[in-house]
């Protein structure tokens, strides 16, 4: 076959795994494995396909060793309408869907009457994650990324109403949406399962009951907690824009709706609403958090807990379900022969436009498993776009695509993605001290004499890897680390202040720079200054590179710390040896002007150092060690404007140490260098003329 008809072949087969059969009352293609159960008087003859947990019930023994219903009853009616209803009990306990396709009715989408709930394929997905786990006695803790519209909180909330009137009585639920309307929805949902419910099965097989009894009734004034007096369990719905509603307390089952789009306000983020909901439930079979959203940008609460899941950090499973797992995003093709050759002439292109995608784009849908169809529909549905990030926010291909913002992307999530591997945990935590350094009279006195690492969890210098230390009697490395602050502001409402150290022994092997520690914190510019001058004398009196200014004031905060920084700077020359320089215009040079300290960033600078961290990211030509660092790279955008920055409501700070530093690091900085110590002096930048540097001096 040539390659369009291998592409049609594969689609034919694609669409037939897509199309098998389901059906929840017969079992066939339903969740988890099975066996055949042919027993006459069941499904008019026809096999059912039963959990696999079912195998080994007494009941069933009994009818499959019988093969008919009437021959196990002893051919008495009044028994084998007693064996069916024990036997449609006991299956409704061991298979959700034939419980929900039986009992449970749900709002038509696109309105009619309610309907029985029959899970559609990306529901049957979610199901069997969640059954993996009960069935293996392990507590249900799932973290659920999703596509929008294919019913992912009907079906989580739907499933923890079976645990409670099915499995087990005194079985409390706690379910919070992003806000009223939310749970309102969800508790709408609820009240019309449990108006179609039968009563019956609300008590055990033989009980008394009341055809009129009350299903549901409130619990106290609240208006927000209800109970099921049969099943004597609880349902309690708050909201992330109501802490106080969202106490938990004694709770077996927790749904969390929509928690990427939490806000987090002072006293009602999102980490506190679920550790305050979450913390009385134990970790222990037949309890249950489900935490699930569409994504809402990355380095927000939801991000950090489902990428923990994914590295198996966390309590929790994740699964993501994409856009074209869903069967109502499909439209086939006018011509599919036409489209298959489409895709497969266009599959190396990169030409896009502002609402479509590249043939690269859609062969890599092909490739990941989508149909023709799919593609199809994606293709007509993109042009309603005008950004590829808004289309990926709303219908996502895979994780990193669900957590891309709208907006002109400076850095390809892909190749950011790629970073994260030399991400991990710090090795210590602490500060860095040196001798003299006291205050005398109200004056800070800085030193560099002897400095030293202190480990102290509460401070705020991250340590991957700690300064080299094996230099030889007779050898020395200079031009290997580099320190790079960019200076943010001292309340903890302004920017952050980040400095930054690179280990670029490994460049002398062709490989890239490392990123080894980091402070990142809030505090006044002479003190973070004379910090970032500890820090660097720590790491061999490193080339200290300080951001003398922004393009754009971030805060009002940031004006007075800018305007104490000529004073702060003139202090640090005297004591520290190895600042960075920089001269200025050519007329400055020859009137033998004095060279300038610190980096200035400016419409002229600022587009160099970030085209220099796009080609080291795309290129993966350094070591990212702080996951943080990959949330600001995929916060970050070109505005229409030309220019550059974070997108609202996030920060920069990390990421301009990245591209202030790899610049230096790749342009500016010689190669480090082995050299007897007897040739070396302070490892210097060759563009810097070192002054004899004082033991210290006052701020």
């Amino acid at each position: 076959m040539n390659p369009i008809e291998r592409i049609l072949a594969e689609n034919i087969r694609r669409n037939e795994k897509i199309n098998e059969p389901f059906d929840p009352v017969s079992g066939v293609g339903s969740v988890g494995p099975r066996f055949e159960f042919c027993v006459k008087g069941f499904n008019n003859g026809n096999p059912l396909f039963l959990p696999l947990s079912m195998k080994d019930e007494p009941l069933v023994s009994t009818l499959l060793s019988a093969g008919s219903l009437n021959k196990a009853a002893g051919f008495s009616d009044a028994r084998a309408v007693e064996l069916e209803e024990r036997f449609t009990r006991l299956r409704a306990l061991h298979d959700f869907p034939f419980w929900a396709a039986s009992f449970v009715r749900i709002k038509c989408k696109g309105g009619g009457e309610d309907i029985l709930f029959r899970l559609n394929r990306p529901q049957r997905r979610f199901v069997e994650a969640l059954e993996r786990e009960r069935l293996a006695d392990r507590p249900i803790r799932l973290i659920l990324l999703k596509a929008r519209q294919w019913g992912g909180s009907t079906c989580s909330q739907l499933y923890m109403s079976w645990l409670q009137l099915i499995h087990s009585n005194g079985l409390n639920s706690l379910i919070i949406a992003h806000q009223g309307s939310g749970s309102d929805e969800i508790k709408d949902m609820f009240d019309r399962m449990i108006y179609e419910y039968p009563v019956s099965m609300l008590h055990d097989y033989g009980d008394s009951f009341d055809e009129k009894e009350k299903k549901l009734e409130g619990v106290g004034k609240s208006r927000s907690i209800f109970r099921v007096p049969q099943r004597n369990c609880k349902i309690k719905i708050g909201t992330a824009e109501r802490p106080d509603s969202c106490r938990g307390g004694d709770y077996n089952l927790v749904h969390l709706s929509e928690v990427g789009i939490w806000k987090a306000t002072d006293g009602k983020c999102p980490e506190d609403i679920v550790r305050s909901a979450c913390s009385g439930i134990l970790f222990k079979p037949m309890t249950m958090i489900v935490m699930e959203s569409t994504a809402n940008g990355t380095g927000n609460f939801f991000h950090r807990e489902y990428l923990a899941a994914s590295r198996g950090e966390s309590q929790f499973k994740p699964l993501f379900i994409s856009w074209f797992d869903i069967e109502q995003y499909s439209l086939p093709p006018e011509n599919p022969g036409e489209f298959a050759e489409y895709l497969w002439l266009h599959r190396e292109s990169t030409e896009q436009t502002s609402r479509s995608q590249s043939g690269s784009y859609l062969w890599n849908l092909w490739e990941r498993g989508a149909t023709l169809e799919a593609i199809n529909w994606y293709v007509a549905e993109r042009s309603k776009f005008s950004d590829h990030g808004a289309m990926a926010s709303e219908y996502p291909s895979d994780e990193i695509e669900a957590f891309a913002h709208s907006g002109m992307r400076v850095f390809d999530p892909y190749a950011v993605e790629r970073l994260r591997a030399g991400c991990c945990e710090p090795v210590a935590r602490g500060i860095v001290v040196t001798d003299d350094d006291f205050s005398i009279g109200g004056l800070r006195r800085l030193s560099v004499k002897n400095p030293r690492f202190i480990e102290d969890c509460s401070e705020f210098l991250d340590i991957w890897e700690f300064p080299d230390i094996s230099d030889s009697d007779d050898e020395i490395v200079e031009n290997r680390y580099l320190v790079v602050m960019d200076i943010g502001g001292r309340n903890r409402k302004a920017d952050w202040t980040v400095i930054t150290v690179f280990d670029r022994l490994l460049m002398l092997e062709n490989e890239g720079p490392a990123v080894v520690a980091q402070w990142r914190g809030h505090a006044d510019l002479d003190i973070v200054a004379a910090y970032a001058a500890r820090i660097a004398s720590f790491y061999g009196f490193a080339l200290l590179v300080i951001e003398s200014n922004s393009i754009e004031s971030r805060d009002a905060d940031r004006f007075s710390e800018m305007d104490h920084l000529p004073f702060v700077m003139s202090c640090l020359k005297n004591v520290y040896p190895n600042l960075y320089t920089r001269s200025g215009p050519q007329t400055d040079i020859i009137e033998g002007k004095p060279l300038k300290y610190g980096f200035h960033t400016n419409t002229a600078t600022k587009p160099m150092v970030i085209a220099s961290l796009v080609k080291c990211i795309r290129e993966h030509l350094y070591v990212e060690r702080d996951e943080k660092a990959l949330a600001e790279f995929l916060q970050y955008e070109q505005r229409r404007n030309g220019s550059y920055g974070a997108i609202a409501g996030c920060h920069d700070d990390i990421l301009m140490t990245r591209a202030i530093g790899l610049h230096i690091c790749y342009n500016e900085m010689p190669l480090p260098a082995i050299r007897h110590k007897t040739e070396a002096q302070y490892p210097h930048h060759s563009r810097n003329s070192p002054s004899s540097p004082s033991e210290s001096t006052f701020f």
